[in-house]
Protein backbone atom coordinates (compact mmCIF):
# COMPACT_ATOMS: atom_id res chain seq x y z
CA UNK A 1 0.00 0.00 0.00
CA UNK A 2 1.31 3.45 -0.83
CA UNK A 3 0.50 6.88 0.60
CA UNK A 4 -2.08 7.64 -2.08
CA UNK A 5 -3.95 4.42 -1.27
CA UNK A 6 -3.91 5.23 2.44
CA UNK A 7 -5.25 8.72 1.71
CA UNK A 8 -8.06 7.27 -0.40
CA UNK A 9 -9.03 5.08 2.57
CA UNK A 10 -8.87 8.08 4.92
CA UNK A 11 -11.04 10.12 2.54
CA UNK A 12 -13.61 7.32 2.48
CA UNK A 13 -13.66 7.17 6.27
CA UNK A 14 -13.92 10.96 6.47
CA UNK A 15 -17.05 10.81 4.29
CA UNK A 16 -18.56 8.25 6.66
CA UNK A 17 -17.62 10.37 9.68
CA UNK A 18 -19.28 13.41 8.12
CA UNK A 19 -22.49 11.45 7.59
CA UNK A 20 -22.40 10.17 11.17
CA UNK A 21 -21.66 13.59 12.61
CA UNK A 22 -24.49 15.13 10.61
CA UNK A 23 -26.84 12.45 11.95
CA UNK A 24 -25.57 13.16 15.47
CA UNK A 25 -26.21 16.88 15.06
CA UNK A 26 -29.75 16.17 13.86
CA UNK A 27 -30.28 14.31 17.12
CA UNK A 28 -28.72 17.20 19.05
CA UNK A 29 -31.31 19.44 17.37
CA UNK A 30 -33.98 17.21 18.87
CA UNK A 31 -32.30 17.58 22.26
CA UNK A 32 -32.43 21.37 21.83
CA UNK A 33 -36.16 21.20 21.10
CA UNK A 34 -36.69 19.11 24.23
CA UNK A 35 -34.61 21.51 26.32
CA UNK A 36 -36.57 24.47 24.94
CA UNK A 37 -39.82 22.83 26.03
CA UNK A 38 -38.57 21.81 29.46
CA UNK A 39 -36.16 24.61 30.32
CA UNK A 40 -33.23 22.22 30.37
CA UNK A 41 -29.67 23.45 30.60
CA UNK A 42 -27.11 23.01 27.85
CA UNK A 43 -24.40 21.43 29.99
CA UNK A 44 -25.08 18.07 31.61
CA UNK A 45 -21.78 17.07 33.24
CA UNK A 46 -23.07 13.66 34.27
CA UNK A 47 -24.10 12.82 30.72
CA UNK A 48 -20.80 14.04 29.26
CA UNK A 49 -18.74 12.05 31.75
CA UNK A 50 -20.79 8.95 30.93
CA UNK A 51 -20.21 9.48 27.20
CA UNK A 52 -16.46 9.87 27.69
CA UNK A 53 -16.34 6.78 29.91
CA UNK A 54 -18.13 4.77 27.20
CA UNK A 55 -15.72 6.08 24.59
CA UNK A 56 -12.71 5.15 26.71
CA UNK A 57 -14.14 1.68 27.28
CA UNK A 58 -14.53 1.05 23.53
CA UNK A 59 -10.98 2.02 22.57
CA UNK A 60 -8.94 -1.09 21.87
CA UNK A 61 -5.57 0.48 21.13
CA UNK A 62 -4.24 2.37 24.19
CA UNK A 63 -1.98 4.39 21.88
CA UNK A 64 -5.09 6.09 20.46
CA UNK A 65 -6.90 6.63 23.80
CA UNK A 66 -5.95 10.27 24.45
CA UNK A 67 -6.52 11.38 20.87
CA UNK A 68 -9.91 9.71 20.54
CA UNK A 69 -11.12 10.97 23.92
CA UNK A 70 -9.99 14.49 23.00
CA UNK A 71 -11.83 14.19 19.69
CA UNK A 72 -15.02 13.31 21.56
CA UNK A 73 -14.45 16.19 23.97
CA UNK A 74 -14.34 18.49 20.93
CA UNK A 75 -17.54 16.95 19.56
CA UNK A 76 -19.27 17.55 22.90
CA UNK A 77 -17.89 21.10 23.15
CA UNK A 78 -19.17 21.93 19.68
CA UNK A 79 -22.50 20.29 20.41
CA UNK A 80 -22.86 22.51 23.50
CA UNK A 81 -21.95 25.57 21.44
CA UNK A 82 -24.62 24.68 18.88
CA UNK A 83 -27.22 24.15 21.64
CA UNK A 84 -26.26 27.41 23.31
CA UNK A 85 -26.56 29.29 20.02
CA UNK A 86 -30.06 27.93 19.38
CA UNK A 87 -31.31 28.27 22.95
CA UNK A 88 -30.02 31.82 23.41
CA UNK A 89 -31.19 33.35 20.14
Amino acid sequence: MNLDDIRVDIDALDAQLIDLLETRMALVSQVVTFKQMTGGRVLDNTRELAILAKVAHHIDNPEFRETIINTFKDILKNSRAYQDKILNN
